[in-house]
């Protein structure tokens, strides 16, 4: 029996300065023009919102593309909380991000690289003055986290590689899992605790050993720190991480395990920190399913005593997963973000239990949010007409404090998004999105692209899309779904692919397309398809069992399932979810059918990848690639030099779809 949401609006009032929702009227002289490849380098990407002590002021991070260094960079920046004020705090060449407040506001924290080989932690003096580097530690600072009297930094930093010989050492390999995309092979280096004094600038260091340490919280009496790990032999055969405390001291205090939980507890994936109550006496974090259920399982808001004991999990009949865990002052409650279909917003529970409260929701996503004094909260949102900007949350309204992309919506007309629902071929009812072109006329039946998102537990959500605008903007009709494997619509829907892909999600996914066509929107005779990560690997299973597509567009994907042993990053999810391949042969074979079945594609596919991707690596696609090569069919291979999973490089990201569009237009607009 689900637990009875209680909403506490019907709807959630805007003011009308919400970017895109209600853009600043255009002169005559200057038409509005639909979105385009040129504006990909406009959007701003605001994030880390993060309230002053005080409550008057929330910084936040704002990541630009410098097409001339032909890079993306990131500045903190300001805003008052009345929205009158956004300051830019910071400036130099490296950029700077995550930054956080002293507890008694005078000191801004942040993270940069600048004047340094090494990422390392700056402090900004509020009451005037340049940065004054805090850290000189011969690694990165990964992370950190203020001590509650202001004098102290947790801090997370990897141990150091001092060894640069001219010519490089041999790789050793004896780890597990001994890969990771941007990381590269995995060595004996781990992250450990430090502990920053302040004042004197000395660094200790709190923990050691052959593990990883985490996400570090400090007790509110600033005597302890719990963080995340995986303090057992041969870690890196599961993911059962769990929380640990520690006194803050140092002096060898060996920690002590708070949690035993046969799964992950409050994983480093989900990006949230665990929480102290105010009174110290209990810890809320987030609480993972059983380890076969990998990251199909849906995330927890649960509660454990500081002591040890039993957690008490709050969401237990939710089934949907949570993030983000932060107490209210007096410790009555907590807030938290929900995921849930199509939408990510903001609920507080009770910290005893009991119903749960949506404090935002509706069609938008709240990406983070902020507490600050006497009950303050800043959010920030996205919406599929406005890239996320920083709003305060005044009782059921959402007022604006950042307004970066202002400036570029006001002068762009973009492509209409409109929620769909149908049922897939075995009746399951799937949604999503038809995105369409600005200049859309009802009754005419536009070339469509089916697009299908990575994960594959993620989702399309209610926010800006620049892809799906780019091409809406080029005059196609976009279709996207979210197929069993999605996430925002409960465990059930999304271990519906346990084990079993491009069978139930590629029927969800093709059966948007035959909506999109019985709607009269889609041209059954000009019908594209595309992804990246698992999209492009869907995209593959797609392709080999529909021949409707007259273009495709595979991104970072496999289809020879085999390959992937050994050679990406995925050996623990392969092993659990497949089985290993000599035992379970037929699991990896039947898998691989868009490989081994390649003779039965027809479509002319594009594929693409980073030449240093660990994740899905490139070799999956120089063999799709090839074998269509050898059949005959239409197909080319674009490799990213230096790029791994994600480009990052913004000439790239551009080339990217500048070759999305020219592959469709080719196919689908002759």
């Amino acid at each position: 029996m689900f637990e009875k949401l209680v909403p506490t609006l019907a709807g959630l009032a805007l003011v009308p300065a919400l970017g895109a929702q209600a853009p600043a009227a255009a002169s005559p002289a200057a038409p509005l023009r639909p979105f385009s490849l040129d504006d990909l380098s406009r959007v701003r990407d605001v994030r880390e919102p993060q309230i002053s002590p005080d409550g008057a002021w929330v910084a936040y991070t704002v990541s630009t593309s410098d097409t001339a260094e032909d890079r993306s960079t990131s500045a903190v920046w300001m805003a008052s909380w009345d929205g009158s004020r956004n300051v830019r705090l910071t400036t130099s060449k490296s950029g700077e991000h995550t930054p956080r407040w002293s507890p008694d506001g005078r000191w801004l924290a942040f993270l940069s690289s600048r004047d340094d080989d090494h990422t390392q932690l700056w402090l900004l003096d509020r009451l005037g003055g340049e940065g004054r580097k805090a850290t000189t530690l011969p690694s990165d600072v990964d992370d950190y986290v203020w001590a509650p009297d202001g004098r102290r930094i947790a801090l997370v930093a990897e141990d150091a590689d001092t060894a640069k010989p001219k010519t490089p050492p041999p790789i050793v390999i004896d780890r597990f899992q001994f890969k990771q995309d941007e990381s590269g092979y995995l060595g004996k280096q781990r992250r450990h605790l430090y502990v920053l004094d302040v004042e004197s600038g000395k660094t200790a260091m709190l923990t050691s050993g052959d593990y990883d340490e985490l996400l570090p919280a400090w007790s509110p009496d600033g005597k302890s720190l719990a963080f995340v790990s995986k303090r057992r032999p041969d870690f890196d055969r599961d993911s059962n991480w769990d929380l640990y405390v520690i006194a803050a001291g140092g002096g060898g205090a060996a920690p002590r395990q708070l949690t035993t939980f046969e799964g992950p507890d409050n994983d480093p994936d989900t990006e949230s920190r665990p929480a102290w109550s105010p009174d110290g006496h209990s810890l809320a974090y987030l609480q993972g399913g059983p380890l076969k259920l990998l990251y199909y399982a849906v995330q927890k808001l649960a509660v454990v005593p500081g002591a040890g004991g039993a957690p008490h999990i709050l969401t237990a009949a939710l089934d949907r997963n949570v993030a983000s865990p932060v107490w209210s002052g007096d410790g009555s409650s907590i807030t938290f973000l929900l995921e849930d279909d199509r939408a990510v917003g903001l609920a507080r529970v009770p910290a005893a239990g009991g119903a749960i409260e949506r404090l935002v929701s509706g069609p938008r996503v709240v990406s983070a949010f902020t507490a600050g004094a006497n009950g303050k909260l800043a959010v920030l949102v996205s919406t599929p007409l406005a890239p996320a900007e920083v709003f305060a949350l005044d009782g059921s309204t959402l007022r604006p404090l950042s307004r970066q992309n202002d400036e570029w919506l006001a002068r762009v007309t973009l492509g209409g998004v409109e929620p769909i629902t149908f049922k897939s071929r075995d009746g399951t009812a799937v949604n999503g999105f038809a995105v369409k072109p600005p200049d859309f006329v009802p009754g005419k039946r536009y070339p469509t692209i089916l697009r299908i998102h990575g994960g594959p537990v993620s989702q399309y959500q209610n926010e800006f899309d620049s892809q799906l605008q780019t091409l809406a903007g080029h005059g196609y009709l976009v279709v996207v779904a979210n197929p069993r494997g999605s996430s925002g619509r409960g465990e059930r829907f999304s271990t519906a692919i346990f084990a079993d892909w491009g069978n139930k999600d590629a029927q969800d996914v093709l059966a948007a397309v035959d909506y999109a066509v019985a709607q009269g929107l889609a041209d059954p005779a000009r019908l594209g398809v595309g992804g990246w990560s698992y999209g492009g690997i869907l995209t593959n299973y797609v392709i080999a069992q529909d021949q409707r597509f007259k273009a495709a567009v595979s991104g970072a994907s496999i289809a020879n399932v085999l390959a992937g042993y050994g050679t990406d990053q995925y050996v623990r999810e392969y092993e659990v979810e497949l089985g290993v391949p000599w035992k379970t042969a037929g699991t990896w074979v039947r898998l691989s059918f868009p490989f081994l079945h390649a003779d039965r594609i027809t479509t002319p596919t594009l594929f693409l990848c980073g030449d240093k991707d660990f994740n899905v690596p490139l070799l999956n696609s120089e063999q799709m690639y090839q074998a269509l090569r050898s059949l005959g069919v239409e197909t080319q291979l674009v490799i990213y030099p230096g790029q791994h999973h994600g480009i990052n490089k913004p000439s790239y990201r551009r080339d990217r779809l500048e070759r999305y569009l020219a592959w469709y237009d080719k196919y689908l607009k002759p």
